[in-house]
């Protein structure tokens, strides 16, 4: 589950991290409200939850509360990566000296959290680690011991932050560190964490993704969920309670079970193609669900084939047959599609599917060099 950037300060001031201060609005009149209350210059940034708000616009710095009405109803209302912005976080604004970074993420292959922190804040880490990766000091973290001093020492003298800084990155690591435990976090981030002129440390922005299987004992946050997502197609899947993943590729995938469908995103690649979902219709899976499915990757527009690979065991095969021919009815077919089916009534599936411009494949390898060839030529 992700936070708005409102949220997640919120809960960083609560552990003693210095945030801004500031107020969320809805309306313009409001926004010029919190300016007043404020009184000196103030930055004013929608809350939505995809990232890019600066680069489209979604952040404006203000040095009157008329010129913060005006600008509030701009962002407002303005669609950023297909999501419309309704509240924006208006908070004064800082007088910035450097700005670092600081995160904590969970490292799977390790199997621990790992701390991460960079005197070059303010853009993306990630792009950090692929054109400076030297920059960024990293300390994994004992889940018995947690996050010590001296590690916090060592990060803080390996990025290179500011000397003068250090009492005040120490008390900010270690909060950050006990909030990502207490809130069952996948990733607690500050970036911009900003060194004004001042000499203050303050967390300029705010980012956490809380663990969806751990909400059951985070009611307050869990309260604050929105049917939001960053990803329309993967709004749209959940609403239809579809597993779904969309990726960056260009071959859609239905299976049925979840090492089925993700081997049969290893094959695809493999063919030379990438894939553009992950979507496991599940055991068992009816023709309703099958229809819903490929009418969702059919509807994205960087599809250009699709491959359905369905072993039949508890799923029918001809109930999958049916569900794909129900998607395409009335529907003018411009991608190409490889369908694989074997298994329970696989023989009844196939011959439902007999005459239709979808293209049969006996085994996975086949259905796979198939619809990358065709991706290709097309």
């Amino acid at each position: 589950m992700k936070l708005h950037e409102y949220q997640a300060k919120d809960l960083f001031a609560r552990y003693g991290i210095p945030v801004p201060k500031g107020e969320v609005a809805s309306t313009p009149s409001e926004a010029k409200g919190v300016a007043e209350r404020l009184g000196k210059s103030v930055a004013i940034k929608a809350q939505v939850l995809v990232g890019g708000r600066g680069k489209a616009g979604g952040i404006k710095v203000a040095q009157s509360p008329e010129e913060v009405e005006k600008l509030a109803s701009q962002i407002l209302g303005m669609r950023i990566k297909g999501l419309t912005v309704e509240k924006v976080l208006v908070e004064e604004a800082l007088e910035i000296a450097a700005e670092y970074y600081l995160g904590i993420i969970v490292d799977r292959s390790k199997k621990q959290n790992l701390v991460m922190v960079s005197a070059m804040g303010g853009i993306d880490i990630e792009e950090v680690a692929e054109t400076h990766p030297e920059a960024i000091a990293k300390a994994y973290i004992d889940p018995f011991l947690g996050l010590l001093d001296y590690q916090i020492r060592q990060l803080h003298k390996q990025a290179k932050l500011e000397p003068a800084t250090l009492r005040s990155f120490m008390a900010m690591a270690k909060a950050l560190y006990k909030l990502y435990i207490d809130c069952d976090s996948n990733l607690a981030e500050i970036n911009p964490l900003v060194l004004t002129k001042e000499g203050n440390l303050i967390a300029a922005d705010a980012k956490l993704l809380i663990d969806d299987n751990g909400l059951y004992r985070q009611k307050e946050i869990a309260s604050w969920s929105e049917e939001v997502e960053e990803d329309p197609f993967e709004a749209e899947a959940r609403e239809k309670g579809l597993a779904y993943v969309r990726l960056k590729g260009e071959v859609g995938i239905i299976g049925n079970g979840a090492g089925l469908t993700m081997t049969t995103l290893d094959i695809v690649q493999r063919a030379g193609v990438a894939p553009a979902n992950f979507l496991d219709i599940g055991g068992g899976a009816r023709a309703d669900i099958v229809r819903e499915g490929l009418k969702l990757i059919l509807s994205d527009p960087q599809v250009k084939g699709v491959l359905i690979n369905i072993f039949g065991g508890i799923t029918r095969c001809d109930e999958v047959a049916k569900g794909i021919l129900q998607a395409l009815e009335g529907v003018e077919l411009k991608v190409p599609i490889v369908v694989r089916l074997t298994g329970t009534k696989e023989e009844e599936g196939r011959k439902l599917l007999e005459g239709t411009a979808l293209i049969p494949a006996a085994t996975m390898q086949e259905a796979a060099e198939k619809i990358a060839k065709l991706v290709k030529v097309k």
